[in-house]
C-alpha cells in the first residue's frame, strides 16, 4: 500500500482525462468527482476505476467530448440526453438542472439517458446543500444482481442517495447501494484475496456462496437483505425503483439491457434505449418550511440520534454521512492509501499514455 497526496492523485486524473480528449472543464468536473470517491473512503469508485474509464474509451464506448442537452422539460422536470458522455461529468449537469428548477418551482426532478458510469451517487446529491435544499441521486448500473427467487442478472447495485442539510451539525448524507454489497467491494476482497461474507453472492446454480471471485463465475450479488428470509425482497424493490425512474422514464437502457461497465463484455446488440440512465431530484428546504426552522430541527434530530444509547460492544450510534466525512478529514490530513495492484494499474496506465503517475 501506498499513500497519496490529494492533488497528486487529482492532477494525474485530471491529466489522464485531457489524454483522452475531454475538454478542460470535463477533465476539472470528471477528477473532483472521482477523487471524491476516495476522500470519502468509497475506493472502489475512485480512481481505481480510472482505467476502466479510459478502457471503455478504447472501445469507442465513452465520447469525451459530448453535446450534453435538455431534450425535453416541464418547469419542474427534464430529461438529459449525455450524448454517451462520461457520467462523472453528465450527472452534475443534470443536477445543476434539478437545481436551477427548484430554484423556480420548488422542486426539480432531471432524469437522464445515453450517460455511463457516474462515479459516486453522494457527490451528486450533496451538491444541492450549498443552495439549502434536499438532494437526491440515483442511477442503474450494469446487471449483476438477481431479483429474489431469480437465477439470473436483472438489476444493478442501482444506489441511492440523500443530502440533507443541517445547521451547526454536518448534513446528513446517506448514500448506498441497493444490494448487500456494492460490487466495488468485492473487488477490493479479490485484490487482498478473501472471501465474500455470507448473504453478499449467489453462485450460477442460485446458491449461497462465498467466494469473491462468485459473480465472474457467473453467479450474482444479491438484493439488499440476501435472501427473503432476511428481507431481500424490499431491497429487489429499491433496486428495482432506481431501475425504473433512471431509465424507463428518461429512455435508458433498464434490467438486463443495461451495458456493462467492464469493456470486455459487449453492450446487447438489441438495446431496450441509450446508455446508462440516472434520476436527480433537488428540494428547495423553504418550499415546505423557513430553512432555518428545519435546519435547527435537522440539528435537533441529529444530536438526538447521536445520543442514543449504544449496545454493548459498541462506541456510538452513527448518522449516515459519518464515517465518510470523518476519513475525509483524516485522508485530506494524512493522505490517500491506494492498494498496490491499483497503483500498478495506475502506473502502467500513465506510462501507456505519456502522463507521470
Amino acid at each position: 500500500m501506498a499513500i497519496f497526496t490529494y492533488d497528486q492523485l487529482y492532477k494525474f486524473t485530471h491529466d489522464m482525462l485531457i489524454k483522452i480528449g475531454c475538454p478542460e472543464v470535463h477533465a476539472q468536473i470528471g477528477a473532483e468527482v472521482l477523487l471524491s470517491a476516495d476522500m470519502r473512503g468509497v475506493d472502489s469508485h475512485g480512481v481505481a476505476r480510472l482505467s476502466g474509464y479510459v478502457r471503455l474509451w478504447e472501445k469507442g464506448r465513452i465520447n469525451t467530448n459530448p453535446n450534453i442537452r435538455i431534450v425535453h422539460e416541464s418547469p419542474s422536470t427534464a430529461v438529459v440526453d449525455g450524448d454517451g458522455g462520461l457520467g462523472l461529468v453528465v450527472a452534475p449537469y443534470a443536477m445543476n438542472v434539478a437545481i436551477e428548477k427548484a430554484s423556480k418551482a420548488g422542486t426539480g426532478w432531471v432524469s437522464v439517458r445515453n450517460s455511463n458510469h457516474y462515479g459516486i451517487a453522494g457527490y451528486h446529491a450533496m451538491m444541492a446543500l450549498d443552495h439549502d435544499m434536499i438532494g437526491i441521486s440515483l442511477t442503474n448500473a450494469s446487471p449483476l444482481v438477481s431479483p429474489t427467487f431469480s437465477k439470473e442478472r436483472l438489476l444493478g447495485t442501482n444506489p441511492i442517495s440523500v443530502a440533507i442539510p443541517a445547521d451547526q451539525e454536518p448534513p446528513f448524507v446517506a448514500d448506498m447501494a441497493t444490494t448487500t454489497a456494492a460490487n466495488g467491494k468485492l473487488e477490493i476482497l479479490q485484490r487482498k484475496g478473501k472471501d465474500a461474507p455470507e448473504g453478499w453472492i449467489q453462485d450460477k446454480e442460485g446458491l449461497p456462496t462465498t467466494s469473491a471471485n462468485g459473480v465472474k463465475d457467473g453467479g450474482a450479488l444479491l438484493p439488499l437483505g440476501g435472501d427473503r428470509e432476511h428481507g431481500s425482497h424490499k431491497g429487489y424493490a429499491l433496486g428495482s425503483i432506481v431501475d425504473i425512474f433512471s431509465a424507463v422514464l428518461s429512455g435508458a437502457n433498464y434490467g438486463p439491457w443495461v451495458p456493462p461497465f467492464v469493456a470486455f463484455l459487449e453492450p446487447d446488440p438489441n438495446p431496450v434505449g441509450e446508455g446508462i440512465g440516472h434520476f436527480f431530484g433537488a428540494m428547495r428546504v423553504d418550499a415546505f418550511r423557513p430553512a432555518d426552522e428545519f435546519k435547527s430541527h435537522m440539528d435537533n434530530w441529529i444530536r438526538r440520534f447521536r445520543s442514543a444509547k449504544p449496545t454493548p460492544g459498541n462506541e456510538k450510534v452513527l448518522i449516515p454521512g459519518d464515517p465518510e466525512r470523518e476519513l475525509e478529514e483524516e485522508r485530506r490530513k494524512d493522505g490517500i492509501p491506494l492498494l498496490d495492484p491499483v497503483v500498478k494499474d495506475l502506473t502502467e496506465l500513465g506510462e501507456k499514455f505519456g502522463v507521470k503517475f
